[in-house]
């Protein structure tokens, strides 16, 4: 037998295995080492602003916040784009300027308002956390603080 064709032979007989196992494959229960769960889809903010990321020397910072229970944020605003996740906990984010409130729970993801001021409570008994990522450009500021 040649290499070439033991080759073939070789590949032939893996391909058939793999169908007669792909069936089986279907039919296993067992977790599968990967999946993805969409959390948002977006292009506006949660005050319904178009979402605009830094135009030039964009950077990238992600922290975790935890907030305990009944602290509130100071009023603030962020110059460019911030997204959260909520962890743990339930959070009211409040509009400053308008008053309005929206709460937050764990597995919710937020695209936080840009240039407006706002706060956030704890309203709940448990510590919130979350994971945030802000995208500014420079070295400038990611929060912005209402003297």
């Amino acid at each position: 037998m040649t290499g070439r064709f033991r080759n073939a032979v070789a590949g032939l007989a893996l391909f058939g295995a793999a169908a007669f196992a792909w069936p089986a494959l279907a039919l296993d229960p067992a977790p599968q080492p990967v999946v993805v769960t969409p959390l948002a889809s977006t292009n506006v903010t949660a005050a319904g602003q178009p979402i605009v990321l830094p135009q030039k020397d964009a950077r990238v910072i992600a922290s975790q916040f935890e907030i305990a229970p009944g602290a509130t944020l100071p009023v603030h605003k962020h110059p460019h784009a911030r997204y959260a996740y909520v962890q743990a906990g339930n959070l009211r984010v409040i509009n400053a300027e308008t008053g309005q409130s929206t709460d937050y729970k764990p597995g919710d993801f937020i695209v936080e308002m840009i240039g407006l001021w706002h706060q956030g409570t704890n309203i709940g008994t448990d510590m919130v956390r979350l994971l945030v990522i802000d995208q500014v450009e420079g070295n400038e500021p990611n929060t912005i603080l209402k003297q």
